[in-house]
């Protein structure tokens, strides 16, 4: 029986948008692709994820990338908060789950200054879960096996009471690996019809 109930964040709980944030900042589309070369489209962004350097190593990484747009690059770092917002859905959706009985928790890459640009306003859901392990706190990152194990010992779940869902396959593969039932995120409405196939009422 499914008792626990575990999100990703990015594209399933908050839309991450970092080129429309770009364009939001006033880059034109050269511009926009050279940042986004240098920051999010880079192993760099996933290091920051882990953990695993500083801010000020991470920033200094991503300008060395593209020295011309140091400015930019600041610019989006600074400001990387308008890429992330929360889909209208969320806050029925967790409340649903809340009244027929299960518990929520969060399991997302995410990185250390990102959480502290967007934890207070775009993820305003964090008061409404049970629990949240992110990837910078373990210096761990999905699909790596050692970050389910992280989020089951530090709740005290057990794998076969839990569901979880996210956008990309390979952290869909990762869970299922390690015994808990997942679902690929590609929308609310499927997802909710794919929980029912678990005995989640939402």
């Amino acid at each position: 029986m499914i008792k626990n109930v575990i999100f990703d964040v990015g594209q399933v709980l908050v839309a991450w948008e970092p080129v429309e944030a770009m364009r939001a900042l006033g880059m034109d589309e050269e511009t926009v692709r050279a940042v986004a070369d240098a920051t999010v489209h880079t192993s760099d962004w996933d290091e920051a994820d882990r953990g695993a350097l500083s801010d000020e190593e991470l920033l200094t990484g991503f300008i060395r990338k593209a020295p011309a747009y140091e400015a930019q690059i600041r610019n989006f770092w600074e400001h990387v908060d308008r890429a992330i917002y929360p889909f209208p859905y969320v806050g029925e959706w967790m409340r649903t789950l809340k009244d027929k009985g299960y518990h929520l928790y969060i399991l997302s890459n995410y990185g250390a200054w990102t959480y502290a640009k967007t934890k207070d306003q775009s993820l305003g859901f964090l008061k409404d879960v049970d629990g949240a392990l992110f990837s910078f706190e373990v210096k761990q990152i999905k699909p790596e096996p050692e970050i389910y194990h992280s989020l089951l010992e530090r709740f005290h779940l057990r794998a076969e009471e839990c569901v979880f869902l996210d956008d990309r396959q390979d952290n869909v593969d990762g869970a299922i690996a390690c015994g808990i039932s997942a679902i690929r995120f590609t929308g609310y409405e499927d997802a909710r019809q794919k929980l029912k196939e678990y005995g989640v009422e939402c």
